[in-house]
C-alpha cells in the first residue's frame, strides 16, 4: 500500500502561515543538500494530492517555471507539472491546472482509494486547512516538517488537538532550516 507523506514548512514556534495567510517569513534560499533532500523526497512519489486555495497557486507557479527556459527551477518545475495532482475542496468542483482534477470523492475514502492504487507514495502539500483535516482522520504516514528559524508568533496551525508523532529523523541544513520527520502513533 502507498503511503501518504507530508512536506510542510513550519515556523519554529509551530505556525504554517502567518494569521491573514502570510507565508514572508519562509527561508527559500535552500543549500544544496536541502535542494537534494527534496528532490529525493519528490522522486519517491508520483501524485501530489493538495487543497484547492493552495492549488491554485502551486500550479500557476510551476507551471510558469516550466517553460521558462531561464527559470533554474525549470527541470523540478517540468517534475510537478508532470505529476497527477488531486485537488480537495469543500466548496469548489473545478480547478484548471496541467494534470490536475477535482476529487470527486469525501476526502477519507478518496485518499483511502489512492493509497490502494499501484504506484509510488502519494505527497501533500497543503494549505492548512486541508493537512489539518488529513491529520484529524489519521490518513498522513509521515511528516516532513520544514522547520525555519524564524518565530511568527501568531498565524495558522496544521494541528487541531493532540497528536501523537514518533520522531524518525532530524536533520538540519546550512541555511536554517530544520527537517523534522515523524510517523504518527497509532
Amino acid at each position: 500500500m502507498r503511503k501518504l507523506k507530508l512536506q510542510m514548512q513550519m515556523s519554529v514556534d509551530g505556525f504554517v502561515a502567518g494569521p491573514e495567510g502570510q507565508l514572508d517569513w519562509m527561508t527559500w534560499t535552500w543549500d544544496v543538500r536541502l535542494q537534494d533532500f527534496v528532490r529525493e523526497l519528490t522522486d519517491s512519489v508520483d501524485t501530489i494530492v493538495m487543497g484547492r486555495k493552495m492549488a491554485d497557486g502551486f500550479m500557476r507557479h510551476w507551471e510558469a517555471a516550466a517553460i521558462n527556459p531561464d527559470d533554474p527551477s525549470k527541470p523540478f518545475a517540468e517534475l510537478m507539472v508532470g505529476y497527477p495532482k488531486v485537488i480537495f475542496s469543500r466548496t469548489n468542483q473545478t480547478v484548471s491546472g496541467i494534470n490536475a482534477a477535482m476529487a470527486n470523492k469525501p476526502l477519507v475514502e478518496a485518499i483511502q482509494e489512492l493509497k490502494q492504487q499501484d504506484g509510488k507514495d502519494i505527497i501533500a502539500y497543503g494549505g492548512a486547512g486541508f493537512v489539518t483535516s488529513l491529520i484529524e482522520n489519521s490518513l498522513i504516514d509521515e511528516l516532513n516538517l520544514f522547520i525555519n528559524p524564524t518565530a511568527v508568533g501568531e498565524g495558522l496551525t496544521i494541528f487541531s488537538g493532540k497528536t501523537s508523532l514518533e520522531l524518525d529523523n532530524s536533520t538540519r541544513y546550512g541555511c536554517g532550516i530544520v527537517v523534522n520527520k515523524y510517523v504518527p502513533v497509532k
